[in-house]
């Protein structure tokens, strides 16, 4: 998982949650407000991040700019992806399938978020097991840098690209 510098993208915001936490102290409860939020430049360039504040518009600021520090690179193949894969983050798994084009993205609202973000047009998914945002979206993001395209498996293996499909 490398990753990039986010002043080389044009990065779109998308915020996926946003959730009220509380803190127990002496003089009563403190609570904050903590927002999951997914950039993405829509080509293939997607990452995430978690902000924490008293106010709602704070923490989704330092939720973009804790994303714009975890940018991925993901392989695409044309409007989809190149191959079957599980992405796992803890209890989180999320099964994502290519697609023809035109299918569109058939996704949950928090895979959807992700997909959309990187530029994914045409997709299947099922998140399974667990529906915690966060760990679904740490699954998807983890899932998605893991897929690799023909040219990049035959670099690996020192053969071209026609070789592996004979």
């Amino acid at each position: 998982m490398a990753l990039l510098d986010a002043n080389d993208y044009q990065l779109t915001e998308t915020v996926v949650h946003i959730n009220r936490v509380s803190k127990t102290v002496k003089g009563g409860r403190i609570m904050k407000m903590s927002a999951l939020v997914v950039v993405g430049n829509g080509n293939g360039v997607v990452g995430y991040g978690m902000g924490k504040s008293n106010e709602v518009p704070d923490a989704i600021r330092k939720g973009i700019e804790d994303a714009k520090k975890n940018l991925v690179q993901i392989t695409l193949k044309g409007t989809s992806i190149p191959h079957e894969v599980v992405g796992k983050y803890g209890a989180g798994a999320v099964l994502m399938k290519p697609a023809p084009e035109g299918t569109g993205v058939i996704a949950g609202a928090t895979v959807r978020a992700v997909v959309e973000a990187a530029g994914i047009k045409d997709i299947r998914t099922k998140s399974l097991r667990s529906n915690n945002p966060i760990n679904v979206v740490r699954a998807t993001v983890q899932g998605l840098s893991a897929v690799r395209g023909a040219e990049e498996v035959a670099a690996i293996r020192g053969k071209t690209v026609r070789e592996l499909f004979v």
